[in-house]
């Protein structure tokens, strides 16, 4: 299997992890690149051109980029079993959806908390929680987003819980308090092994991120 697949990736990347996540759901065997992005690879540099960031994914030589795009192209190509991705189109299209939401509100929200300071701060806190209270929406009373199984849309959102410790500590909140259900659905999907082993511990993401942000 080495050189058949690679993933280029920073271990506390949530984008990253998907991709982990994924595989390990499939059963599929990789090799592991774990990358500098101070100072990156010539193989990530030649293998994502344009963005010059990881995730990538490389099979058989040929470079597939952008975390969403690469944890469907996994389903695509593996999909005997274990399908991440709904087969009716409106299902589909509902689950790249809100991915791209959590993209959108989770990521860019969550960053300005360690960002921003006094009211901006406060309506950034109020922002970051009126979104997962959407998503929380979203999940009504299924046990995964996906359903009964996992699937695409939890694979896309789970990584953000590594980062839920920083945007705690910035924001001065708390997750489980304010979206119950958000979190016993973060613990159900930690019940899976291809999810546990594929998160890094939330305390280590924390201090990695310090070294790089102005992190209070």
């Amino acid at each position: 299997m080495s050189g058949e697949l690679v993933v280029l990736d920073f271990w506390p990347s949530p984008f990253g992890m998907r991709v982990r996540i994924a595989l390990a759901e499939k059963g599929i065997k990789y090799e592991y690149k774990d990358e500098n992005l101070r100072v990156k690879s010539a193989q990530l540099l030649e293998m994502n051109p344009t963005h010059r960031k990881i995730p990538v994914l490389i099979h058989h030589g040929k470079p597939i980029v952008e975390s969403l795009i690469i944890v469907q192209y996994i389903d695509e190509v593996w999909n005997d079993d274990n399908l991440l991705l709904p087969t009716d189109p409106y299902q589909k299209a509902q689950a790249r959806f809100w991915a791209d939401f959590a993209d959108k509100k989770i990521y860019e929200h969550g960053k300005r908390l360690w960002m921003t300071k006094g009211e901006e701060h406060e309506k950034t806190k109020k922002d970051f929680i009126d979104c997962l209270k959407v998503l929380e929406g979203e999940l009504g009373n299924k046990t995964y987003f996906g359903g009964d199984q996992m699937g695409f849309l939890d694979v896309a959102l789970i990584p953000y819980y590594t980062w839920f410790y920083t945007y705690e500590k910035c924001g001065n909140l708390n997750v489980e308090e304010e979206c119950p259900k958000l979190m016993s659905w973060v613990k159900k999907c930690m019940e899976k092994e291809s999810v546990s082993q594929s998160l890094p511990d939330p305390v280590k993401v924390y201090e990695e991120l310090k070294q790089w942000y102005p992190i209070a």
